[in-house]
């Protein structure tokens, strides 16, 4: 079993609205983790490390977009613990930017692939790899049972209850592994979901796949502002005014999204008096980097 210490606090934050409507909201700082190791996708690392080493592998490859937080904390992992990391990347040959790049100096093998080829991930890895017995399959975002495994520890880890639990989702792994602790715990919490790409539904489907037997999560479809990676004003300006008053770092992609969709589903009243909410933030903020033109910044000041 690897070693990893990590600081994660449940964070107590109270904004004007939320205060008159006694709403108590609490986040779990899961940012916190480590800079490039952050948040759940530390978290859905963990095991899929940890199998790989107990089958004495040394070599993880993986699978993520562009601006992915998943490659480049699977880099920095790499690195840390000693493999050999190696990404096949959705996007056109040569494209770079500042993920790509800090996943070059961590020394991951980027292997740029088109959209067509990208949708079959596991032929993929047979074509490069099948005859390498030291490579270990990690899937995009780390999905899968190992992942959901190790997001259960936000659960278990948490040193209260809570009425409800949200995070922001894009595979469901996440979700998986909190509604399926909160299960075993028979904790009487609503595990809440907040997709950040169009068509969210199928997060539920994809969590089934994970844990048979979990019980339906919620989710809030009507957060995604166009989809995914996508932006719009009230989005942008809603994180300005919260990083602004909070000092929490959160970023457009999930975070902003997540905590944008609290704020409105507050506004709206449908939380009970006085609910108890615990809000993941998942870290990843190094999307802020491709999107920071976006807001009304000036970087030569």
């Amino acid at each position: 079993m690897i070693s990893f210490d990590f600081y994660s606090p449940e964070q107590k934050i109270s904004l004007p609205r939320w205060q008159e409507r006694f709403i108590h909201v609490t986040i779990k700082r899961d940012d916190m983790i480590h800079p490039f190791i952050s948040g759940n996708k530390w978290r859905k690392l963990k095991f899929n490390i940890n199998k790989a080493l107990e089958l004495h592998k040394n070599q993880l490859v993986t699978f993520g977009g562009a601006w992915s937080n998943h490659l480049l904390a699977t880099a920095c992992a790499g690195a840390t613990f000693g493999f050999k990391t190696t990404a096949f990347l959705r996007a056109d040959e040569g494209i770079n930017n500042p993920v790509i790049a800090m996943c070059k100096l961590f020394g991951m093998e980027l292997i740029y692939t088109n959209r067509a080829d990208y949708k079959d991930k596991q032929t993929l890895f047979d074509k490069h790899f099948a005859t390498n017995p030291n490579a270990y399959f990690i899937d995009e975002g780390g999905y899968g049972m190992d992942g959901a495994k190790g997001c259960e520890e936000i659960v278990t880890s948490l040193t209260q209850t809570y009425d409800h639990i949200f995070c922001a989702c894009g595979t469901g792994t996440t979700l998986a592994g909190i509604q399926h602790a909160v299960d075993t715990l028979k904790l009487n919490t609503k595990v809440h979901g907040i997709p950040v790409l169009k068509g969210g539904e199928f997060i539920q489907e994809e969590i089934q796949k994970i844990y048979p037997e979990t019980k339906p999560v919620t989710l809030h479809t009507g957060y995604h502002f166009g989809g995914y990676a996508r932006t719009q004003p009230t989005l942008l300006q809603f994180i300005e005014k919260f990083v602004s008053s909070s000092g929490i770092m959160i970023e457009p992609t999930y975070t902003g999204k997540l905590f944008f969709a609290i704020d409105d589903l507050i506004s709206k009243d449908y939380f009970e008096p006085n609910a108890n909410i615990l809000v993941i933030h998942t870290g990843g903020l190094t999307g802020f980097l491709g999107m920071y033109d976006r807001f009304n910044l000036d970087l030569n000041q």
